[in-house]
């Protein structure tokens, strides 16, 4: 749809893949880029306010009016067509477009769900880049790690570099398989970044940011010291461990991996401290084992809908907790803005779903998130 790929006025792409910190490790990269001079566009999803986040250059967001005719041209385009093209597909289009329209020099591409069959991977970047792999969207990508790594290993393209993040053996088994048929060089980031500030929060951010340098390197990208030291010291990324006041933290997690994240940062930010646990969650994730690892910080559980056609009901979740969790104090209440009204005993946590983060912003800065399933 008018988008240049090849040639001289081709984007530079550096597209990243996994299932845990893709949106962080984005936004540090992004960050590093625009510290250093570049103007640089930055592809993510979802969005947890409004779908203008998911297009950002040099951390703005695309203009209203410039989003809706991107998008009216495109029905334009698109409505007469016998296989309609997916929501995920329309959106990569719009922002490849912009991006090229508005001259960046450095894109930071999200996937969506998987690698493989995503629609940002009709890209060739400078680098593919890994982060963490855990058990999520089994049903649309695999029930174990080596399968999901499959998918997500489909982003390799022939002799571009990787670049992974720690991995269980499982799946780094099957990197090291694919880029040794691709004749990829694959490096695996062993070390957290140490030498300067990160401004996320918690030791899974500082994996992410070595993470994020060492695929601006393999890009051959000429960052400098100084610019990767003010990237990763200003960059913002809500909803990942967020501390809206003292008394409230915001955390997207939704996988139990991530959840495992989210308990250390929390143990560490908060000694000895357990936290009331407002709850909700999408239909297919796994709630026994997020609320399983959050098990040591959780003091009270309150739960909660999900303004979602595919969230999970209070009484579903109720069920899941009275079966598994019996001995956890719990309450229900009819929507997130009611829990947040109630008196606080505890220091509050809000996670289980970035649709549920995403209602708790819109909540606390007066607007209403705009609605998506994807």
């Amino acid at each position: 749809m008018g988008v240049v790929l090849e040639g001289p006025r081709a984007l530079k792409f550096i597209h990243v893949a996994g299932t845990n910190g893709k949106g962080s490790t984005c936004a540090m990269i992004a960050n590093i880029c625009h510290a250093q001079g570049w103007r640089t566009g930055l592809y993510t999803s979802p969005h947890l306010l409004s779908l203008k986040e998911r297009f950002q250059i040099n951390g703005e967001c695309i203009p209203e009016s410039v989003l809706c005719e991107e998008l009216n041209r495109i029905r334009e385009q698109v409505v007469d067509w016998e296989q309609h093209p997916t929501f995920f597909e329309i959106v990569t289009v719009l922002a490849l477009r912009w991006f090229q329209q508005e001259s960046v020099e450095v894109v930071v591409l999200e996937t969506g769900m998987g690698g493989r069959l995503d629609a940002t991977n009709i890209v060739t970047p400078l680098v593919s880049v890994l982060t963490p792999i855990g058990l999520d969207h089994q049903q649309h990508l695999g029930e174990s790690l080596a399968l999901i790594a499959e998918e997500k290993a489909g982003i390799f393209k022939p002799g571009i570099p990787v670049i992974s993040a720690l991995q269980e053996e499982e799946a780094l088994a099957v990197f090291r398989d694919k880029a040794r048929r691709l004749g990829c060089s694959l490096e695996v980031v062993e070390q957290p970044w140490t030498e300067s500030a990160v401004a996320l929060k918690g030791e899974a951010q500082r994996w992410n940011a070595a993470l994020a340098i060492a695929a601006l390197r393999a890009a051959g990208l000429a960052i400098t010291p100084a610019a990767i030291e003010k990237g990763l010291s200003s960059v913002r990324w809500p909803g990942r461990f967020e501390k809206v006041d003292n008394n409230l933290v915001l955390d997207g997690a939704h996988n139990p991996h991530a959840a495992r994240e989210l308990c250390e940062t929390w143990q560490t930010t908060f000694p000895g401290e357990r936290a009331e646990l407002i709850f909700g969650a999408l239909q297919d994730k796994d709630v026994r084992g997020l609320l399983n690892v959050l098990a040591p910080i959780i003091g009270t559980l309150t739960l909660v809908p999900i303004t979602n056609p595919r969230a999970l009901t209070v009484e579903q979740l109720h069920e899941i907790a009275l079966e598994h969790f019996p001995a956890v104090p719990r309450s229900t209440a009819a929507s997130l803005e009611e829990a947040l009204e109630r008196p606080a005993q505890l220091r509050r946590l809000v996670c289980g779903s970035l649709y549920l983060v995403g209602e708790a912003i819109g909540l606390l800065q007066g607007h209403t998130p705009e609605r998506s399933a994807q």
